[in-house]
């Protein structure tokens, strides 16, 4: 039991403390955008009263994806990597296509 205690605190020593350097940093604020996202979403669909996906969503998701591929890019992990930049083309695409629709809305008179 001692040695699984040791084991385990000289992996949280080596994880949090010796591995600590400004990537860690640029990681944690690339998470802490990613996590935003759900933020601005759950106060959006709470204040309408049903499920909404504001814009701003889309901008912390892209904020967020941009920095946690440049950490996965440091950190040279494959599975990051293609995941975030997947992830990227996704969040793009989905406010493009905002953009456009609503810039048609609003060339139309529709929309707000």
């Amino acid at each position: 039991m001692v040695d699984l205690f040791h084991s385990i605190n000289a992996y949280l020593h080596d994880v949090f403390i010796i591995k600590f350097d400004g990537w860690v940093i640029l990681g944690f604020v690339a998470q802490a955008f990613f996590t935003m996202r759900f933020a601005v979403q759950w106060i959006a669909s709470e204040r309408a009263r049903q499920s909404v996906v504001p814009v701003a969503f889309w901008f912390f998701s892209i904020g967020g994806g941009v920095l946690l591929l440049a950490y996965a890019l440091y950190r040279r992990d494959p599975v990051f990597i293609a995941g975030q930049a997947f992830g990227l083309v996704v969040y793009v695409r989905n406010l493009y296509f905002i953009i456009v629709n609503g810039r048609q809305a609003s060339t139309t008179g529709q929309g707000s």
